[in-house]
Formats: structure tokens, sequence, C-alpha cells
């Protein structure tokens, strides 16, 4: 199950880079900060896998 997280939570950030560089390149404001948000939750989770593998070992 580990891996399938991980992956989500990579796919989550790739995402919200997709995101972010077409909030700049339109000049929408709100796509960018969403964008911001889904590289952020992504970032978290997977932080939030590595400590549950830290523990697991």
């Amino acid at each position: 199950m580990g891996k399938k997280n991980k992956a989500r939570n990579l796919a989550q950030v790739a995402k919200g880079k997709v995101k972010e560089a077409t909030g700049k390149s339109v000049g929408n404001e709100q796509l960018e900060a969403e964008g911001n948000i889904d590289q952020v939750e992504g970032n978290l989770k997977q932080a939030g896998e590595k400590v549950k593998d830290a523990l697991q070992e």
C-alpha cells in the first residue's frame, strides 16, 4: 500500500506543478495558488509516508 500512496503523492505534486505553470502563463492567480497548494499537500503526504517507513524499520 505504501508504494501506491507514494506514487499518488508524487502525481499530486506533478499535477500541482502543471497547474502552477499554467496559471503563471495565462495570468490566473487562483490556478497558480491551487497548484502551489497541491504541491504542498503532496509533499506533506510524502513526508508522512517517510515517517511511517522509518517507524516500521
